[in-house]
């Protein structure tokens, strides 16, 4: 805990001194880079340092009518760069295809120490002090949000090379997938091992598994932000390749799973789904070469 906020506070310092996220060795080791080297670089190695990040929010916005698109545009320009210096995480924003009012994000921090330093920072910070009555004014409702944690280290949610704007002309590609299950209390082990054991049938080629979490059970940190209290919840998270494989591969295979887990007698309500369009910046989105970006 008290690595996460020395951390934390020496970026903090480098910021307010105009340097962040360098070091006086940087420019040096940039200038000998050769354009050549830099196309060579495999994607993922870009983002070897950034992992680790352990608790999770789930945030599922409403915007009002017809402004979600003015939103993801505000959110995609201002916001994901803005949390990686501080040391947090947006692991991807999306838009669900039968909730045209709804923004979906998905927020990591290292630890729950670390949670209220990077709020703060932010939230009482300079960029949200510019943009906030702006975005505010399209947010009827951001406190539906899950605090969830990785089930397993091997589980959580990998960060994926930022969308390149040379390379990705387009933007993000592919279909983001969620599974939420309401879990009842006392049956969150047993549920997630033959949640398991059905998600192995997701495992077919154009489909990705991104992340299975599960509800963090913790006092939340920071209460300027509200999170949901009616857990617990096991999400599962997947990126499509297209319309095809979802159509005809995975929802089948979804919709067995949610009949046989609800069978089961130890979920309260049957499990929901979410279809989803990455926004063009969103780094959770389909990457042929990453293969299976869950860890």
């Amino acid at each position: 805990m008290k690595s996460a906020y020395r951390h934390l506070l020496g970026l903090f310092s480098m910021i307010a001194l105009g340097v962040a996220g360098s070091t006086p060795a940087e420019p040096a080791v940039a200038s000998r880079t050769s354009a050549s080297s830099h196309e060579a670089l495999p994607a993922m190695a870009t983002v070897s340092h950034l992992h680790d990040f352990q608790v999770v929010e789930l945030r599922r916005y409403t915007t009002t009518h017809g402004g979600r698109a003015h939103f993801a545009s505000y959110f995609d320009t201002y916001f994901p760069e803005a949390f990686e210096q501080l040391g947090a995480m947006v692991f991807g924003q999306f838009l669900p295809r039968e909730h045209p009012d709804q923004f979906v994000w998905l927020r990591g921090f290292h630890d729950m120490p670390a949670r209220p330093v990077v709020s703060s920072q932010f939230y009482y910070g300079p960029l949200w002090r510019e943009h906030r009555l702006k975005v505010n004014a399209l947010l009827p409702d951001s406190d539906n949000v899950m605090l969830l944690r990785p089930l397993r280290p091997d589980t959580g949610v990998a960060v994926l090379p930022a969308v390149d704007p040379v390379d990705e002309p387009r933007g993000a590609q592919g279909i983001m997938v969620m599974q939420i299950f309401a879990v009842k209390k006392g049956d969150e082990d047993a549920l997630a091992a033959r949640a398991e054991a059905q998600f192995g049938s997701y495992r077919v080629a154009g489909v990705h598994p991104a992340g299975i979490l599960v509800t963090l059970d913790e006092p939340n940190n920071f209460p300027q932000l509200p999170v949901r209290t009616d857990g617990p919840w096991l999400v599962w998270l997947g990126v499509v390749s297209d319309e095809a494989t979802l159509r005809e591969q995975l929802q089948p295979a979804m919709q067995a799973a949610a009949r046989a887990l609800l069978a089961s007698g130890m979920l309260r309500t049957a499990p929901e789904q979410l279809v989803m369009d990455p926004t063009p910046r969103s780094r959770l989105r389909w990457l042929p070469d990453t293969g299976e970006v869950a860890r």
